[in-house]
């Protein structure tokens, strides 16, 4: 099956498990075999399994700051509440400490994200039904609001690695959720560019570093080529150049951009290529290549749409530099797009 992009939710599946390399342990080996008709239930199913594996282990817990009006002192005195209990004439404590406790944010997305899941109607009833058993060992567990939680401070470390790919799922959902009027249930809203853009990126860069680690790939920030030889305020404030994967064969260089949109092509008079996307690559492509040797190129990596009029995989050298674009078809086998991936390796490096 496809999603409303035109993609095979398998492929997204796919995506995923290099993206997140704990998509590739056994438990997920049912996840892989099954089809799914939408895309939510594809996140159900491996949040249904990550989650059941993660209960077998127990859930990560870490020290959460607590305060409470206990009988005995216990880590720091609140010496205001502790006076107001005393107005109150009781002869608690108001006392501030940390407690080493399940109850905290990685564990509180998970359930909040299960509980609004089993409330949207477009979600197959086996999820559901494997979702609302996880539920029952979260009783300890607070629900919390989403609006605020602040996904780039998450910190997964040996503790809880598990759920990193629990919580960009999450994220992915949750992102995507909207709550109805209708006794509090949820509705799905479409999976957006924004959320395939990120997940594209991060599968071709993970594609490369798992397959081709001798092209070292990474994605460094370009310095800006300053030539006037002294200080310039201006420097301060030219924009970053963040490449989003950089692959290296000796002192050739290839920069590659990855793009996820609707429409690829632009339409004025006539489709042509989007020349902010264009100018973009250019900029990181010279900015690299400081002394013009031409080893460094550059390829914009689109996402194929449903357009007609697409990009044919050609370049074109500007300057000494090549300069070339290329679709990726995310809704043919996946071996074909893993074949793609090895021809812009032989084509450009």
């Amino acid at each position: 099956m496809t999603n409303d992009k035109g993609i095979l939710i398998k492929n997204i599946y796919y995506m995923l498990s290099y993206a997140f390399q704990t998509l590739k342990q056994q438990d997920y080996e049912k996840v892989a075999a099954e089809e799914f008709d939408k895309i939510y239930d594809l996140f159900a199913a491996i949040l249904a399994n990550g989650v059941a594996r993660q209960l077998k282990q127990g859930l990560y817990r870490e020290y959460v700051p607590v305060q409470n009006a206990l009988s005995v002192m216990r880590g720091k005195l609140n010496m205001s509440d502790t006076v107001r209990l005393k107005a109150q004439c009781s002869r608690r404590l108001s006392c501030e400490f940390d407690n080493f406790s399940e109850n905290n944010i990685y564990n509180q997305i998970l359930k909040t994200t299960i509980y609004r899941l089993v409330r949207t109607k477009e979600v197959d009833t086996k999820q559901k039904q494997a979702l609302k058993k996880l539920l029952l060992f979260f009783g300890n567990i607070d629900l919390i609001q989403t609006d605020h939680i602040k996904w780039n401070q998450l910190i997964y470390q040996r503790g809880n690695k598990n759920y990193e790919l629990l919580l960009n799922i999450c994220h992915l959902t949750l992102k995507s959720l909207l709550q109805t009027t209708e006794k509090g249930e949820f509705k799905l809203l479409s999976f957006s560019d924004e959320h395939m853009e990120m997940l594209f990126q991060r599968f071709v860069m993970e594609y490369y570093k798992q397959h081709h680690k001798e092209l070292s790939p990474k994605a460094p920030k370009i310095d800006w080529n300053i030539t006037d030889g002294h200080e310039n305020s201006m420097i301060q404030f030219l924009p970053k150049m963040q490449t989003d994967i950089t692959l290296q064969n000796g002192d050739k260089a290839l920069i590659i951009d990855t793009k996820y949109y609707t429409s690829i092509m632009a339409e004025n008079y006539k489709s042509t290529y989007r020349s902010a996307h264009l100018y973009q690559i250019f900029s990181y492509v010279k900015n690299m290549d400081t002394e013009n040797t031409g080893k460094v190129s550059g390829l914009l990596l689109y996402a194929k749409t449903s357009e007609d009029n697409l990009p044919d995989g050609s370049s074109v050298l500007i300057g000494s530099n090549r300069i070339g674009i290329e679709v990726i078809d995310l809704n043919r086998d996946f071996k074909d797009i893993a074949g793609q991936l090895e021809n812009i390796i032989n084509k450009y490096l």
